[in-house]
């Protein structure tokens, strides 16, 4: 076994709490940078974007490339090191993580559960109805439907097999890549958090964003340590659905725009 791999999994709740620090960080500085930006816009009598295009452009590209460069080091013949590093992670995190600390997991995971995201999502389109932002909940509603399908064709494309979880707290049934908790946080919490930027004033906005960098990280950081998910499987959830929740919001940043360019 490599030594890498097992000081990783002998240190893995330590650095699940690290990574979950960095993301957070990397958040609020996105935050401030959107912030100043938004200042700007409006000082030049511009209608501020929660998303340039050029920006979102950029984004598409980068995952793009990151979810390609994943899934061509995992489906190559034969194995590369990353797939090599899934398995020997996978197999030390199984030997070293103790039963109670992935009961205690197992709980927070079921944040990404479709039982928990589909009734959720259902509830924020109708508030939004009834509230009169139509628009805002048909971009909304486009986006959470489209994360079984994309999801499940790319499963269904690559079908690698889940690593071997015995522990009996989480059974995960079907393919393991890309990972659909990971997908399917990444455009539930993200879309939501655009949601409520548009919503609510902007004294709220860095606990918005503070909170769904915080709960898609461990959402699906979990899937790794719960052993129902490879590494690989997760950073390529995570790419695969930040690129759909890019494009859902430029999509709906475009259908504002005109109404935001004839206000007074």
């Amino acid at each position: 076994m490599d030594p890498m791999v097992e000081w990783i999994a002998a240190h893995a709740l330590r650095l699940w709490a690290l990574l979950l620090l960095l993301a957070l960080l990397a958040g609020d500085l996105a935050w401030r940078h959107n912030a100043r930006w938004h200042r700007h816009a409006l000082a030049r009598g511009n209608a501020p974007t929660a998303l340039r295009w050029q920006v979102g452009l950029v984004l598409l590209l980068a995952l793009a490339l990151l979810f390609l460069a994943i899934a061509s080091a995992v489906a190559g013949q034969p194995p590369g090191e990353l797939a090599r590093f899934d398995a020997g992670l996978a197999e030390s995190l199984r030997a070293q993580l103790p039963l109670p600390v992935l009961r205690a997991i197992a709980a927070v995971t079921h944040l990404g559960d479709l039982w928990w995201v589909a009734p959720a999502a259902a509830g924020v389109a109708l508030l939004l109805l009834l509230r009169r932002h139509g628009q805002l909940a048909g971009m909304w509603t486009l986006t959470l439907l489209g994360i079984m399908p994309i999801n499940g064709s790319l499963k269904a494309l690559f079908q690698r097999v889940r690593p071997l979880h015995d522990h009996g707290f989480v059974i995960e049934p079907g393919w393991s890549f890309p990972s659909g908790h990971a997908f399917g946080s990444i455009v539930f919490y993200g879309m939501l958090a655009y949601v409520l930027l548009r919503l609510l004033p902007p004294r709220f906005h860095r606990a918005v964003i503070a909170a769904a960098v915080l709960l898609v990280g461990v959402v699906g950081i979990s899937r790794i340590l719960l052993q129902v998910h490879y590494f690989s499987d997760v950073m390529a959830g995570y790419a695969a659905g930040a690129a759909w929740l890019v494009l859902c919001i430029s999509a709906a940043e475009h259908l504002r725009k005109p109404a935001a360019e004839v206000q007074p």
